[in-house]
């Protein structure tokens, strides 16, 4: 195989930005690129064209090397349930259900063994394999089975970068820690160091480069400075305020949009759309005190129904929610947030909670109710706004990933959205209320500019221009690309790729 590992000291140090920023490097160059990472832990999963469910990682960097995404690239999904368990997706398919001791017991061969079928069908279709590790490749305690980093580098025999992140302090131990807790055959592996997130001027750290050569024997291939305009998006919800709230503050004529922090929320990258469009301020809130007088509220998807909802209860939020809809706010839920705006909610299989029949009342702001099922349902759909109100000419494009299934108690409800022979979702007055199971419908241009434009008009404010999402983003992956090459030895980087099977063999 040819393809070079991108491991890092620690968590968010940059692998995943920077992965996806080689990935459109060597598109450019005309390469046919896949990226990889064996076991991602994240609940902001990307269904793929044929229905299938991967980190949202990969996806994204999949639509920089300019490659259609499939579960190859991500073979082993976890989706955190609760602070034990996690949801296992094999190959896109849920499998079970896993403490993490039992994971790592029962696991481990069926996982090396999945690895190697993906390593082995991406050789065979790419020129190029860009793997990304996780967290760090000297957990001592978890080693012994582990299946993300140096055991990877060695099932595809491909040679190791380092990445460390200057920013949080303590470099220069960080990178020599991690490689001094390194076996010796693993020290082979690692032919580079990247030092990422560097602010100041470069020419302060000639020295710190030099002294990490000489005291390692490992080339520092690249220093990147901090890069302060990442619009795509990420991989879990470690940095997820920081990536979503506008940079600069909010100011007067914005509009203000309320995003309820779940303690389980996923696909949060939903959101990221309105990042991008100059006069939103995305805040969240976790504490009724903080709700303050948004223009709209956004109930984001979650990966555990039950407990969240629960959590708005205890907080007290349920309560301002519905006293802000009944004053006339707007609001959106967003799959597990649209299966709480309803009336109850039946967990018939134990599928959310592990409690067959469990119940809970919803927040009551529609006439819903929702069953849980054993089957998930993962598919990428298209389908027609039901409401004139909207006047959009395009189809909504987006994809549902659900284990419930939600009807309205009152036909009266106009659905949201009508999919061929069916329709999905709820919409209430005009959008004044909007349910729907539908990932990425603000991915949308066309609606999400009609929804933005009517919050503008109850505001007072100017209607705003259809902003093209797809073009924004792939700008973003040429900027970084641009960023992370002209930083970066980008010839060693190629010629260590290129050479490491000839010289190993």
């Amino acid at each position: 195989m040819k393809g070079i590992m991108f491991q890092g000291t620690g968590s968010d140090v940059g692998k995943s930005v920077i992965v996806t920023g080689i990935c459109r490097i060597l598109a450019r160059k005309n390469k046919r690129v896949a990226p990889f990472k064996s076991q991602n832990m994240s609940n902001n999963s990307y269904v793929t064209i044929d229905g299938k469910e991967i980190g949202r990682a990969q996806g994204v960097q999949a639509e920089a090397a300019h490659t259609q995404a499939n579960v190859y690239m991500n073979p082993i999904l976890l989706k955190p349930r609760s602070s034990m368990d996690s949801e296992v997706v094999l190959f896109g398919e849920v499998y079970t259900t896993f403490s993490g001791r039992n994971y790592r017991e029962l696991f481990y061969e069926k996982g090396i063994r999945a690895i190697q079928q993906a390593l082995t069908e991406l050789e065979n279709n790419y020129d190029y394999v860009v793997i990304e590790g996780a967290g760090s490749p000297v957990e001592i305690n978890l080693n012994d089975r582990e299946l993300v980093n140096m055991k990877v580098a060695e099932l595809a025999d491909v040679p190791v970068i380092l990445i460390a992140d200057i920013e949080r302090g303590g470099v220069f131990a960080s990178v020599i820690g991690t490689i001094q807790l390194l076996s010796e055959e693993q020290r082979k592996r690692v032919k580079g160091i990247i030092i990422n997130k560097f602010r100041g001027d470069i020419s302060l750290f000639t020295d710190g480069v030099s002294w990490l050569e000489e005291y390692t024997g490992i080339k520092v291939v690249g220093v990147i400075p901090y890069y302060d305009h990442i619009s795509i998006e990420g991989e879990d919800s470690l940095s997820i305020q920081n990536n979503l709230i506008k940079r600069g503050g909010r100011e007067e004529n914005d509009i203000d949009i309320a995003v309820i922090a779940l303690p389980y929320v996923s696909n949060y990258t939903d959101l990221e759309p309105l990042t991008e469009e100059k006069d939103v301020y995305l805040r969240f809130v976790k504490d009724k005190r903080d709700f303050g007088k948004p223009d709209a509220v956004i109930i984001p998807g979650t990966k555990s129904t039950f407990h969240d909802l629960t959590f708005l209860k205890e907080t007290g939020l349920d309560i301002v929610l519905s006293q802000y809809v009944q004053a006339g706010g707007t609001i959106i839920g967003l799959c597990g947030g649209y299966q709480m705006l309803g009336e109850k909610l039946i967990d018939e299989a134990g599928t959310d909670t592990g409690i067959i029949g469990q119940t809970i009342e919803g927040l009551k702001i529609a006439p819903l109710k929702t069953h849980f099922n054993e089957k998930k349902i993962t598919i990428r759909s298209k389908g027609k706004l039901v409401s004139s109100h909207w006047q959009c000419k395009e189809e909504i494009v987006g994809f549902e990933i659900h284990l419930g299934s939600t009807v309205s108690t009152d036909k009266r409800i106009e659905p949201f959205l009508e999919i061929e022979e069916r329709t999905e979702g709820i919409c209430i007055n005009n959008g004044q209320v909007i349910g729907t199971y539908f990932h990425h419908v603000f991915h949308n241009d066309e609606w999400r500019t009609a929804w933005l434009n009517q919050l503008r008009v109850k505001k007072g404010l100017q209607q705003g221009k259809v902003l093209k999402l797809q073009e924004v983003r792939d700008l973003a992956y040429d900027r970084l690309a641009d960023h992370v090459e002209m930083y970066l030895d980008l010839d060693y980087v190629i010629d260590l790729i290129e050479s490491w099977k000839r010289e190993n063999e």
